[in-house]
Order: C-alpha cells, then structure tokens, then sequence
C-alpha cells in the first residue's frame, strides 16, 4: 500500500493548478459572480483540454483517487463548472448498458457536452432539485433511491428556475423533471447506484478538502504579511495557535479522503461506509477552515473584493449537498451495523 501520491499524481495536480491559475485568476472570478451566468466556458474548456473527462473511463487507467485529486484542486481554486457530475456522467454511461446513453459519451469524454448531477432522496420526476450549473447544461445525471440512475436531456420538459444561491463560484437553479424522458442506467437495486452515489460523496469531500487547504494557506501567507506593533502578526501567539489549529483540523482529513477514494477503486467492504465519512467529516472541517480564516485576516476578511468569501459560501454549499454531516454519519453508523 502507498501511503503518498505518485509522480504521475503529483503531475496531475500541478498541470490542473497551473491550468486554473491561468484561465480562473481571482479578476476572472469576481467577473464571473458579478453576471448572470452559472457557467464559465473558457476555464471549463481548459481543464478538458487535459483530458480530465476521461478520468472514470474503465480502461483509462485511473480511478476515483485520481478523480478526487482533480477534485481537490478544483475547490481549492473555487472552479466554476459541474466537474463531479460531468465525471460521474461518464463513469455511469460508460458502466451502462443503455446503448442511448452512450451517444454521448464522446462528448462528455471531451467536455464539449457539459452534464451536471441531481441526487434525490425521493421520485426525480415530483421532485424539485437544487442542481448547480443548470442553465448550462446539456445532460442530468439523476440519482435517486427509487429510481436509480438515469441520464435527462435538457430539453422543454426540464424546467429550471434561476435561484440566489450561496456559492456564487456555481450557481444554482431549481429544476423539475416531471414528464422528462429518462434513460435508465442503473436499477436502484443495481449495486452501481450504491457505488456512484458513494463516488459523489468522495469527490464532494476532495472539493471541501481542496478549499479548506486554501483558506488555511491564504491565512498564513496573510498572517507573514500583514504587520502591526512593527512585526508581522503572525508571530503573536494567539494568532500562531489558531493556524496551527486549521492546519491540524485540515490535513488529516487528507487520509481519510483517500482511504475512501482507495476502498471504492478497491470494491472494499466499508467503501460506502468511507465515503460517508469522508463527505461528512470534510464538509465541517471546509466550514470550520473558512470562518477560521476569516478571523485570521481580520476586517479584510469579511470585504468582497479580497475573495475570501468564495471559498466561505462554497463551504457551505458543500455541507449541504448530497446530505449534511449529520445525514452521513447516520448512514455511516447504519452501514458498520451500529
């Protein structure tokens, strides 16, 4: 068992960051949460260029670890775009035998076709879903208990409703897919709509662990900086001890993301249980990590033109989806037969 990343890992994340930090510098992101738009062609157009929609393809030899570090680096640079549900997309199309679907897995493949992801605990065709990146979007992957996974072509029977969401880096609209045409992939007793639905939840944690790592850096970086009494604050004791809380708080999640990104490449036994872990426990350390840092920085902290606040409201946007922490670490109890 490896217990680091390889090069080849390593490499993944660097070109992913160098990527977005040439197409979604901060100007590029204060632009963007400032129009009306849910989605940003040309960063999105730039990260497919790297061929990260083909990662969940079963014979491009890599998996979901690799999936969750692309992941990673995405929250930690607040990326626009539906990055989990256009990897899930073509995991599940790929894994499927609905030959319909699988029309457009070139596409997803490429990234010319953008597909989003709504997970429903109810019937997809009564229920109304907060989906982010709606408007944009060409296909749904729809996942819920009762009806498996099945693939929507945006089209007039989905009905989406801009709303004021939190995380300004991936807007959100209510949609509703009542007399939508569904392609099923998988039945709900299928053991893939338990396993996707687990991939989800990792690679929401891979983003929460990517944006925690961030705000953790943005406050030392700021706290080296930032003088007053003619020393940098960051070498008042106070201050020392809270970002030695964050980062204590941050990096072990780190184990425990990819323990659950292994057990699902591995078909472990406690590979759901991992996930659901994982989802919750990073989900309170992004929110944790983020109002921390706002305390760190200070006043400018709380101002919109620092950004801070990014990385704040994708915090929260992440606890919720897919189920809270509360909602995870019930499932997780109920998976070990607590």
């Amino acid at each position: 068992m490896h217990f680091h990343l390889t090069e080849e890992q390593t490499a993944i994340q660097d070109a992913v960051r160098g990527t977005l930090a040439d197409s979604w510098p901060m100007e590029r992101i204060h632009a963007f949460a400032d129009g009306d738009a849910d989605f940003d062609g040309d960063s999105w157009q730039a990260m497919m260029a790297l061929g990260l929609g083909g990662i969940l393809l079963p014979d491009s030899g890599m998996g979901l670890l690799d999936a969750a570090l692309v992941c990673e680096v995405a929250g930690e640079a607040a990326a626009a775009g539906p990055l989990i549900g256009q990897l899930l997309a073509v995991a599940a199309i790929a894994r499927s035998e609905n030959e319909a679907a699988k029309a457009h897995l070139e596409g997803l493949s490429s990234g010319t076709t953008v597909a989003t992801l709504a997970f429903t605990a109810g019937d997809p065709a009564e229920a109304e879903l907060m989906v982010p990146c709606a408007r944009s979007a060409q296909l749904f992957l729809i996942g819920s208990r009762t009806g498996g996974i099945a693939l929507v072509e945006a089209g007039d029977a989905v009905t989406i409703a801009p709303v004021a969401s939190t995380d300004r880096s991936r807007p959100v609209s209510k949609v509703t897919f009542a007399g939508a045409t569904m392609l099923q992939l998988f039945a709900p007793e299928d053991p893939m709509t338990a396993k996707l639905y687990a991939a989800a939840l990792v690679l929401a944690a891979a983003d929460a662990l990517g944006g925690a790592q961030k705000v953790t850096d943005m406050s030392v970086a700021y706290a080296k900086e930032r003088e007053q009494f003619g020393q940098p604050i960051g070498r008042f004791q106070g201050l020392k001890h809270q970002l030695a809380h964050m980062a204590l708080d941050v990096e072990p999640a780190r184990a425990l993301l990819w323990y659950a990104a292994y057990a699902w490449d591995a078909d472990l036994p406690d590979a759901a249980r991992a996930a659901a872990m994982a989802k919750a426990h990073l989900s309170d350390v992004y929110v944790r990590a983020t109002r921390a840092a706002v305390a760190a920085h200070g006043g400018i902290g709380y101002t919109w033109e620092y950004g801070l606040n990014y990385w704040f409201r994708r915090a929260v946007f992440d606890r919720a989806w897919l189920g809270s922490p509360s909602m995870q670490r019930a499932r997780a109890a109920k998976l070990a037969g607590w």
